[in-house]
């Protein structure tokens, strides 16, 4: 019987040199590339057959996802309608590792006629599909990791990462930042990550808050009615000053705490959030710190709490 991890590492390591061989393949027709994409007034129109169709549609989403509007269109479909889909505005992205796929025949001559510029991502740089196109990217020779058959393998790991590649490469030219990103992942873990301190957070109204004087008896008092395990303390002017929880309050029994203040068992300078700060790095935060709430501070002010399971309800990982 075969060794299915020996098998697995071959299949891996043979990607991995396709992916190294790509890297150092790229040059001036990658920025081209993404010039041609960017320049689009329309759509990203994005298509290829069999395999590469499978790349295809996966190309386009993440296009879609970060900002470069895109679409799949069936090469073979296009021949029977679907090429009303595309205007004269759109780009058209196409994927075929010979260059030679006869199903793309029609949609390059209908691009050609209207002056729809084309990207290849291509094996081959004789091709017809190469030179039809104002920017073509030729995939470097790679063994495919399948030898048997020699079915799409390793190639299509080369388009997979050159069509996430122009994508990021698109994101950052347009300056699409994570609110952007976040508009589009309202759900799922993802689109709770990218939520907003502000999102999630208790409001004023909901703060344990006290005052450097106050006596351990009634921070006890205003700890357990906020629910929290903790309470902040504020300066005369309203600034966060320190935090009290219930660990410093175990901490600190044994200790003359019924004539202790506030001031004498808080930890000054508590780690706090910005209001801005995304849910996903402020979970991250907590759990490396091995803290559960923090106070939301703006200019030094506390205007909310965040839980650690008020991230953990909403989906926050």
């Amino acid at each position: 019987m075969a060794d299915h991890l020996e098998i697995a590492s071959e299949v891996i390591d043979l990607e991995i040199k396709g992916l190294e061989a790509l890297k150092n393949a790229l040059d001036s027709q990658f920025s081209n590339a993404v010039e041609a994409l960017r320049k689009a007034d329309g759509r990203i129109v994005v298509t290829g057959m069999g395999k590469s169709g499978h790349v295809a549609r996966k190309i386009a989403a993440t296009f879609s996802s970060t900002g470069s509007p895109a679409i799949f269109v069936h090469p073979g479909e296009a021949s029977h309608g679907d090429l009303g889909m595309i205007s004269g505005k759109d780009v058209i992205l196409a994927l075929s590792k010979s260059g030679e796929t006869n199903e793309l025949g029609d949609l390059m001559a209908f691009a050609a006629r209207f002056s729809i510029p084309i990207v290849a991502i291509t094996c081959q740089s004789g091709s017809t599909l190469s030179k039809a196109a104002a920017a073509a990217l030729v995939l470097p020779p790679a063994r495919e990791a399948c030898g048997e058959t020699r079915a799409p393998t390793t190639s299509t790991t080369m388009m997979m990462a050159a069509g996430d590649a122009l994508a990021i490469a698109l994101l950052r030219d347009r300056g699409f930042t994570a609110d952007d990103f976040h508009g589009f992942h309202p759900g799922g873990n993802l689109g709770a990550a990218l939520r907003r301190v502000t999102d999630l957070m208790h409001g004023p109204e909901k703060l344990p808050l006290t005052s450097p004087s106050t006596s351990v008896e009634a921070i006890v008092k205003i700890i357990s009615a906020g629910g929290f395990g903790c309470a902040g303390v504020v300066d005369q002017n309203g600034a966060l000053a320190g935090i009290i929880t219930d660990g410093d309050l175990r901490r600190h029994y044994g200790s003359n705490l019924a004539e202790m203040k506030a001031k004498d068992i808080m930890t000054t300078s508590p780690r706090t959030a910005p209001p801005e700060a995304l849910a996903g790095d402020i979970l991250a935060l907590m759990s490396r710190e091995k803290i559960t709430a923090l106070f939301v501070v703006k200019d030094k002010k506390p205007v909310g709490l965040v839980h650690v399971h008020d991230c953990l309800s909403t989906g926050v990982l």
